[in-house]
């Protein structure tokens, strides 16, 4: 009896006993858990340590800590819920690297203690900031969480007094929510004092952009007074985005195919064999078309407004492809340069009904129509008929990821290893527009 007691506690020992590995975990969570006082922490006002909030602070700051070398130089959001709520993908909105250094329930004090590891590790190349909002919940004072921020903009200019900070004021909210208007033009007043002298920050007024006649948060934006939905985000984006194309902290690596004045960089192309075939297969079949048109030696038209046939014009910053007059004609458009590395290519069009078009990914035609007129992808539930609609494509290797405001085309397009980018025109007019790309290293 004696040694089963004792083997069941030298088991219960060996089980309870963290190996190496689990040893390392548990200091790196510890390193990034909320300290358990106040004492000897930068700032005052409120830290926050409802045990869903420690929870949340560690969970994502051990995670974060993890991705120091793949978010090195992005431009960094940082916040509380309203940046978390916007996902980690809110580089999409912008075309650009952004690491999102949100933690929902964060106040400005909370900002400051984790400013090091969280943001200034990143050597980032710009941050937004919007925070303050929580404080009030915590019965912090303006002053106070304008002497935070004080810090925390002092800290982010020891690091590199060069790199852009753009400052959100704080969204107008609810006297419900114990963020009354009365306070929140307060901190956004004093917010403004404390970055009057200095040019490293940018301050955007987002509190007017969104509060009511009353100063209080409208529910069309954001339904619980607070944060805002998805209407609520896009009026952020299109706010931010003049301010950070401003500090070319967007489109980062993205170049543009077409200048969106004329059709510089593109050309038509010397016509392979298979499109003589191609040619006498259509006409076998379409009698009554016109044949493709047929060259020998290619044709640049840089500094030119349309190609001489009058088929694509550049026109109010859209590459158009004309309705041709026969009702179908098969011609394609290139750019001059080929691409034999790894991309992202992103683009707009707009479609007349039942257009057809295509786009060339290295020679190889993803089809780009009125798609629920013209198919192929007639299922899809987030194409805008009429309207602009984006298409998104990531080659790598020889496989394509295409997606149409987000719906996947194509999971694994096949594509030759080297070409040029290309639009086609068949029937209808399509027009392009923002046709950029990016090379993945």
């Amino acid at each position: 009896m004696i040694f089963r007691i004792s083997l069941t506690l030298l088991v219960t020992h060996c089980l309870t006993l963290p190996t190496y590995g689990q040893q390392a975990a548990t200091e790196t969570v510890a390193e990034f858990q909320i300290p358990a006082t106040d004492d000897g922490l930068p700032g005052a006002g409120p830290i926050r340590r409802y045990d869903w909030f420690q929870n949340l602070w560690t969970t994502r700051r051990s995670k974060w800590s993890k991705e120091v070398e793949q978010d090195q130089g992005a431009l960094v959001f940082l916040g509380d819920s309203i940046t978390q709520g916007w996902g980690p993908n809110i580089g999409d909105a912008f075309d650009s690297k952004v690491a999102n250094r949100g933690i929902s329930g964060d106040t400005t004090r909370g900002v400051l203690i984790r400013l090091e590891e969280d943001v200034l590790s990143l050597n980032p190349s710009g941050v937004v900031i919007l925070i303050g909002t929580n404080d009030l919940e915590e019965d912090a004072t303006p002053p106070t969480i304008a002497d935070n921020l004080k810090l925390i903009l002092a800290d982010l200019k020891a690091h590199n007094a060069k790199m852009p900070i753009v400052l959100c004021n704080v969204f107008p909210s609810s006297e419900s929510k114990k963020r009354s208007a009365k306070d929140i033009k307060e901190i956004n007043k004093l917010y403004a004092a404390v970055v009057k002298t200095n040019p490293q920050v940018m301050t955007l007024d987002t509190w007017t952009l969104f509060a009511d006649d009353a100063g209080d948060a409208k529910l069309e934006e954001f339904p619980d007074l607070l944060h805002p939905n998805e209407v609520g985000y896009a009026k952020w984006a299109a706010a931010l985005r003049p301010v950070l194309e401003t500090l070319n902290l967007v489109g980062n690596g993205y170049q543009d195919l077409f200048n969106g004045e004329d059709l510089t960089g593109w050309m038509y192309r010397p016509s392979s064999e298979r499109d003589k075939k191609q040619s006498a297969n259509w006409r076998k079949n379409n009698p009554d078309a016109p044949p493709w048109p047929i060259l020998t030696e290619p044709l640049s038209f840089d500094g030119e407004k349309k190609t001489d046939d009058g088929r694509y014009i550049a026109n109010r910053g859209r590459l158009v492809v004309t309705i041709p007059p026969q009702g179908r004609r098969i011609q394609q458009i290139w750019t001059q340069e080929e691409f034999d590395e790894d991309f992202d290519l992103t683009l707009d069009f707009r479609a007349t009904p039942n257009a057809d078009s295509g786009i060339f990914i290295r020679g190889k035609q993803l089809q780009c129509r009125d798609y629920l007129l013209a198919g192929p992808y007639k299922e899809l539930k987030k194409y805008k008929p009429l309207a602009w609609n984006r298409i998104d494509i990531k080659v790598r290797g020889e496989s394509a990821y295409c997606t149409c405001n987000g719906e996947v085309l194509e999971e694994a397009f096949k594509v030759p290893t080297s070409g040029p980018i290309g639009l086609e025109g068949d029937r209808g007019q399509i027009e392009y527009r923002n046709i950029r790309l990016r090379l993945v290293k």
